[in-house]
């Protein structure tokens, strides 16, 4: 009964354009905020901090970047966690080596995955589709190799390079606490970039591309520009993502945490989630994290009755079954149910 757009009157055009137009929107988000700042770290135990929320917010992340180019430029894209890769070990070297501070290393990581991004966004240009996922393919790959078999970055072929003990202006970073705020504080600052973004100018070519390529050109909308921009914004949240995880999750950057089974998950992420989605990308990412979790309490409670070979893959099969359901179902994922719910809200109990 209170979720009503009836008195909302705007006047302006700030208001007009503004993100929670109801009051229950602005008050619902002022609630997230206070519990995931003050709540959370008070009442979560060091397990869910370190092992279940710091991965959920670090791949919802990295899925609202690939959500920036599939979702919204509609260039498909399945070598996302090679991005991720290139933030995590560009992180560490300027950390590490070059004792630049921490803040400025996760933003350079991301930099320098938006470069390497923009590079292989340049078969975009003349390719789409099927033959541009190949191409992304591709990029995982050899990003791979790169990576395993130059020395100066990994320092050879196991890939692995530890981080060392993270602070900020000599305030140590070494509790799960501490790792989880700040890990937050990436990610409120870059889904309030993202959401205006997708809001603005290049937000909507970027969906006139996604919508009609052809079209979009014909009014004036540079395709060389905006794409390469797509796949830079995109491969720059993978760079931050994969920056944050290596530091405050994995604590080494290892080139076997951002295989292709890796982007996988994260284009599920974006199916399950909602293509198109600032929101989607949060509710895939948890969806997907929380996955396993529910999954092995299950493998524990009929494990005895489940045979061995089946309890080995059934993690694998749930989740492709549950992204060809979301595709046949409800292709915008649950972003889309959760705006059906909303838009039923505002108009019950008078549907038409």
């Amino acid at each position: 009964m209170i979720y009503r757009e009836c008195g909302v009157f705007k006047a302006t055009y700030p208001e007009d354009m503004a993100i929670f137009p109801i009051p229950l929107d602005r008050w619902g988000l002022t609630v997230i905020l206070f519990v995931a700042f003050v709540v959370v770290p008070s009442l979560a135990s060091e397990y869910w901090l370190g092992s279940i929320l710091i991965p959920f917010l670090v791949f919802s992340l990295a899925t609202l970047g690939l959500n920036f180019l599939t979702g919204y430029a509609g260039q498909l894209s399945i070598g996302h966690a090679a991005f991720m890769a290139v933030g995590a070990y560009t992180s560490l070297i300027l950390y590490g080596r070059y004792d630049v501070p921490l803040l400025l290393s996760l933003l350079g990581g991301g930099l320098v995955a938006a470069a390497v991004g923009a590079v292989f966004g340049i078969p975009s240009l003349r390719i789409k589709g099927f033959y541009l996922a190949v191409s992304t393919l591709a990029a995982q790959f050899i990003i791979e190799w790169v990576l395993t078999h130059w020395k100066w970055v990994s320092g050879g072929v196991f890939g692995t390079v530890d981080t060392p003990p993270m602070q900020i202006l000599g305030w140590p970073i070494n509790t799960p606490v501490k790792k989880y705020y700040l890990v937050l504080f990436f990610v409120v600052l870059l889904t309030i970039l993202g959401k205006n973004l997708v809001r603005g100018q290049l937000g909507r070519s970027w969906m006139a591309i996604r919508d009609m390529d052809v079209a979009a050109e014909i009014i004036g909308i540079s395709l060389f520009r905006n794409k390469l921009l797509a796949f830079a914004v995109s491969s720059f949240y993978a760079g931050v993502a994969g920056g944050l995880i290596a530091f405050t999750y994995y604590g080494a950057a290892n080139i076997e945490a951002f295989n292709l089974m890796v982007s996988f998950h994260l284009l599920g992420m974006v199916i399950i989630g909602g293509m198109g989605s600032v929101l989607g990308s949060f509710f895939g990412g948890g969806f997907i994290t929380l996955l396993p979790i529910f999954i092995n309490q299950f493998a524990r409670t009929f494990g005895a009755v489940l045979k061995t070979d089946l309890l080995a893959c059934i993690e694998l099969s749930i989740f492709g079954g549950l992204i060809i359901f979301f595709l046949i179902v409800e292709p915008y994922g649950l972003a889309r149910l959760w705006l059906t719910l909303k838009e039923k809200l505002r108009l019950w109990p008078f549907p038409y």
